[in-house]
């Protein structure tokens, strides 16, 4: 994929907002979601500055129809106004670029199509935004070596690292019924643990609640049952990222996890931002994937130069709290942490082409998450079991207050954005979600 004019800095757009210093979603973006307006069925959309445009009332005003778009962006918008993006997503990268295109052309300043889609938005404010695929399988991996560390020494201090991460990425089979749309609330699990000390479990009320700093990639076109996809054409199937937040129950985590690995720490919750970023809005942010000469190298079917070249993507990540007391006393979210999706240790394609490579069948509208990521020095850890080192050490807020793990009414907001000073910045607004008491 290469830059085309849909990347030019120069390119403002008719929606005012969209112009405006710092904005999330500039007409160089034009990420997609899912919304629904009062009384209206739910449609594909794109965001716009502080707007969204709906596309099935664009399709209706003939914004883009075949003979003012040409064929391939209309049959793609026609897909895209559907109650799930689905169907778009099955239709491959070139339609999603030439829709990407059109969307661009008709939302520029001096665009023809203002007339006609100047009523087709709404403020993003006013509409519900849903979840933006039917997720049929959901694969987390474990793609930061300095997430991997770090929990490592928590738990091996002499044996951090397991000997087979740094040659399989990683990964276990999630839930998809428990996934959410930023806004989701949640009630703090129940399950087995194992006290300090015990011989036997409790079970009660999780009280080593996490979060964890993730982005997700969406899967579009999938894979017959037992055709690898090669590492050479994996992102060619890969539609755009999210950012995810895959809460954990630590303490049943630690009872659960073995041999099996997470169940039901991990399968009561995961929040996902509602607006999918392409991976050609993400172009301009691109940056080698490097592997160090005396480090492990990549087997070949997880190796390539255009991975070598390209492979990392420069996309900050940042997570934010609110306590309840916060909320009540009207002060703004905290920082925890921030971090860097370009120090993860395995890249994208080479999840996409692992997964597939004993045969295993993708689908659109497949859903993998990174993994945590954090960076290399403690302040970029993306997840409190890092921060607090295990519970042993509280941070203080700028309140007073202090955490280990998650208490009732805790809301944590991910955020993340691509931003350097020749291009526009392209952000992927906000996954939140907030912990509810457990129910009795």
């Amino acid at each position: 994929m290469a830059l085309n004019e849909t990347h030019d800095p120069k390119l403002r757009s008719w929606v005012a907002s969209a112009n405006e210093s710092g904005c999330d979603f500039p007409i160089q973006n034009l990420p997609f979601g899912v919304v629904a307006m009062p009384g209206a069925e739910a449609s594909g959309a794109v965001a716009i500055g502080d707007q969204v445009l709906n596309l099935a009332a664009a399709c209706r005003a003939g914004a883009f129809a075949a003979g003012v778009v040409g064929d391939l962006a209309a049959r793609a918008a026609q897909a895209g106004a559907a109650s799930s993006l689905n169907g778009l997503m099955a239709l491959g990268r070139e339609s999603w670029s030439a829709l990407r295109l059109a969307l661009s052309r008709a939302l520029r300043e001096d665009a023809p199509q203002r007339s006609r889609l100047e009523r087709c938005l709404s403020n993003q404010s006013q509409a519900q935004l849903l979840l933006p695929a039917r997720i049929g399988d959901y694969t987390d991996f474990y793609t930061s070596i300095h997430h991997a560390m770090a929990i490592g020494k928590l738990m091996r201090p002499d044996n951090p690292l397991f000997p087979n991460y740094k040659w399989v990425p990683i990964g276990y089979h999630g839930r998809s019924s428990s996934i959410g749309v930023s806004g989701q609330q949640f009630h703090r699990p129940w399950g087995q643990t194992l006290p300090p000390g015990a011989t036997s479990p409790v079970f009660a009320p999780s009280q080593r609640l996490d979060y964890e700093l993730e982005l997700g990639a969406f899967i579009g076109t999938g894979n017959e049952p037992g055709v690898a996809i090669s590492i050479a054409e994996a992102e060619s199937h890969v539609f755009g990222l999210c950012l995810l937040n895959d809460w954990s129950a630590r303490d049943l985590q630690g009872w659960e996890a073995q041999p099996l690995g997470p169940f039901l720490a991990k399968n009561f919750a995961t929040t996902l931002s509602p607006w999918i970023v392409t991976l050609e809005a993400l172009e301009p942010f691109r940056i080698p994937w490097n592997r160090a000469a005396c480090d492990t190298q990549p087997l070949p079917y997880l190796d390539s130069p255009a991975v070598r070249e390209r492979g990392a993507i420069d996309i900050e990540l940042e997570v934010l709290i609110q306590t309840q007391a916060m909320r009540a006393r009207r002060l703004a979210p905290a920082r925890l942490s921030r971090s860097n999706y370009r120090d993860a240790y395995w890249s994208l394609p080479q999840l996409v082409a692992h997964h597939s490579v004993n045969g295993c069948n993708l689908e659109a509208g497949d859903l993998f998450g990174t993994g945590t990521q954090s960076g290399p020095n403690p302040a970029e850890a993306g997840c409190l079991m890092e921060l607090s080192r295990g519970g042993r050490e509280a941070l203080t807020l700028p309140d007073g207050e202090q955490r280990r793990f998650l208490e009732d009414g805790d809301e944590i907001s991910l955020r993340a954005w691509c931003e350097r000073a020749d291009v526009c910045r392209i952000g992927f607004g906000a996954a939140v979600g907030r912990v509810l008491p457990a129910r009795l």
